[in-house]
């Protein structure tokens, strides 16, 4: 299996809480931000969603803190697609210091939805693969 895509991120002071590490809800942002970057290097923008009328949508987001991080701190964010058979597939994400140290895991399950109809499409694995110049980067 081939590394899995991911992008780096520096702690930002302005995203520290009251203790000094990162706040929470930033783990998120970061998770997020490397979805994003994926779907970009796949060659899929949100225009092109938008424009075939479908939008990723979260379900379930679960997220383990493992280690804390400070301002300063560089992390590479992973993210992994995992496909299913149905209309829902799962995104594993791991944060990871400079050191390889785990500081965060995040586990989601997400789903296409149809922005007319407002309901998930049946086959989020097919749609991505023909929106994707490189669905390899999806696993497909």
């Amino acid at each position: 299996m081939s590394e899995p895509f991911s992008v780096p991120v520096t702690v930002r002071g302005y995203e520290t809480d009251t203790q000094g590490h990162l706040n929470q809800a930033v783990y998120l942002n970061y998770a997020e931000h490397a979805r994003w970057s994926l779907l970009r290097a796949a060659g899929i923008r949100q225009t092109d969603l938008v424009a075939r009328g479908v939008g990723p949508v979260a379900l379930e987001t679960t997220i383990r803190y493992r280690r804390e991080l400070v301002a300063g701190d560089e992390v590479e964010v992973s993210c992994v697609f995992e496909w299913g058979e149905g209309k829902t597939f799962r995104i594993v994400q791991v944060l990871r210091t400079a050191d390889g140290t785990v500081a965060a895991e995040i586990e989601a399950v997400g789903g296409l939805m149809d922005l007319t109809a407002r309901k998930l499409v049946a086959d989020p694995r097919q749609r991505f693969r023909e929106l994707a110049s490189d669905p390899g980067l999806f696993g497909l």
